[in-house]
């Protein structure tokens, strides 16, 4: 009798549900699976930390964790105070930023829904994720030798005259990049926008700074291996959120996109090890996380639009590439400590350039309708080539002047004896290890 009972409330109550879902427009479908998609790219960021922290000395782990931990909370704030509304307001300045007075602190979208059936809070918040992990990256470059203070500052700095910018010009409705050609600069998920951003800020700010002091002459051999691993594979996990949430749907292109991160990071893993069997003669733990952060980068932009054997010859391609070019930097002596642009600047010009030869027929078919005619990949490559120079011009010369200008009220490079001593002890008072030893 109560299965009877059940059953029959259930008929009753499931249309009335659907009627409601219909009348204040939520698709609940797309709002759970965006949610979903926003904590799965909020988890990149402890694995970010792990994969990070790991390759540091024992003496920096917790600095150098604390770089990625102190980001989800300066960025997080600075966000929802003016990043959204920076980055997807309406054009001003000449459209070098966007505004709107309500997205300021989020006060005027307590009820808006979104065209797509998302809440438009749960779309900041995702976005928001982004504005995180993209400065994040960039302290990979210059590990082990900035103050804590410094950094809070340059994140804060870049966060608003770098990533905002470009993130308007790309993703906001009346950004220039976002209407180039026929139908845009492509950038699905964060070509432009995080990894090529990030990865040549890191190589200008590895420059400006200099290199660790002991570099090319003591043992900087990674503190534990076993967390850089498992940071990669929290990463891996988090990048479905950071890309198949990209699609802000919940149907053919969330799943085109999912396919295409997963074969994409197991390429450009295979690919490593691969070319380190050819090279070294063995295949290294530290090699197989590397192709698999290879992968992921390169295919960050392309998701959306390539099949999946186009990311798979994507993945290879990033980690040939990054192999030899984190391999270059050996031999030019410049320290990105933790090769942030050897592999997020490099990995994402790959994927955001390459991409235009996998696109599928139907976004091409698409792109010739919005253009009135015909629209040629070799026309879309010139797209994105420029999107790629732009973001390239862009933040090289806004985070030089950020340096530039930080450099003359204190600068971000910590003392000799701040760096002998580790970040940890210097600037936190704490140790990762309770070790004797922590070099």
């Amino acid at each position: 009798m109560k299965k009877l009972v059940t059953a029959v409330l259930m008929l009753l109550l499931v249309p009335t549900l659907s009627f409601a879902s219909e009348e204040n427009g939520i698709d609940t479908g797309v709002t759970a699976w965006m949610i979903t998609s926003t904590a799965l790219v909020l988890l990149m960021i402890p694995g970010l930390a792990m994969f990070y922290g790991g390759l540091v000395r024992s003496k920096n782990v917790l600095g150098t964790m604390m770089h990625s931990f102190a980001a989800m909370g300066v960025m997080s704030v600075l966000w929802v105070a003016v990043g959204y509304s920076m980055s997807f307001g309406e054009n001003i300045l000449g459209g070098w930023i966007g505004w709107n007075w309500d997205y300021f602190f989020l006060k005027g979208i307590d009820t808006t829904i979104m065209e797509e059936g998302v809440p438009e809070y749960v779309f900041s918040m995702f976005q928001g994720k982004f504005a995180i992990i993209t400065p994040a990256l960039i302290a990979g470059a210059f590990a082990e030798r900035v103050s804590f203070k410094g950094y809070l500052v340059f994140i804060t700095l870049w966060g608003l005259f770098v990533y905002n910018p470009l993130c308007h010009w790309v993703w906001a409705s009346d950004g220039f990049l976002f209407n180039m050609g026929a139908d845009g600069a492509i950038d699905f998920a964060g070509g432009t926008v995080v990894h090529i951003s990030a990865g040549v800020s890191g190589l200008v700010a590895a420059l400006y700074i200099g290199g660790r002091r002991s570099y090319k002459i003591g043992q900087m051999r990674p503190s534990n291996l076993v967390m850089t691993l498992i940071g990669a594979g929290l990463l891996w996990v988090g990048w479905f959120g950071f890309n198949a949430g990209s699609s802000v749907s919940s149907g053919l292109a969330t799943a085109q996109a999912l396919t295409a991160t997963q074969v994409a990071a197991a390429a450009g893993a295979l690919a490593w090890m691969v070319i380190e069997y050819i090279h070294l003669g063995k295949a290294t733990a530290l090699g197989f996380a590397s192709g698999i952060l290879a992968g992921l980068v390169a295919v960050t932009p392309a998701a959306g639009v390539v099949q999946p054997y186009g990311a798979i010859i994507l993945g290879f391609a990033s980690s040939l590439i990054c192999y030899y070019a984190i391999q270059l930097k050996d031999r030019l002596g410049y320290d990105d400590s933790l090769d942030a642009f050897g592999l997020h600047g490099i990995g994402g010009i790959v994927g955001a350039i390459f991409l235009v030869f996998f696109i599928r027929d139907s976004w091409m078919a698409s792109a010739a309708e919005a253009a009135g005619g015909s629209w040629t990949l070799w026309q879309q490559l010139g797209v994105q080539a420029a999107a790629v120079g732009i973001a390239i011009g862009y933040a090289v010369v806004v985070t030089f002047i950020i340096l530039f200008i930080m450099k003359r009220f204190g600068g971000l490079r910590v003392t000799a004896n701040e760096e002998m001593e580790g970040l940890d002890r210097s600037f936190h008072g704490e140790r990762g290890y309770g070790m004797l030893n922590p070099n």
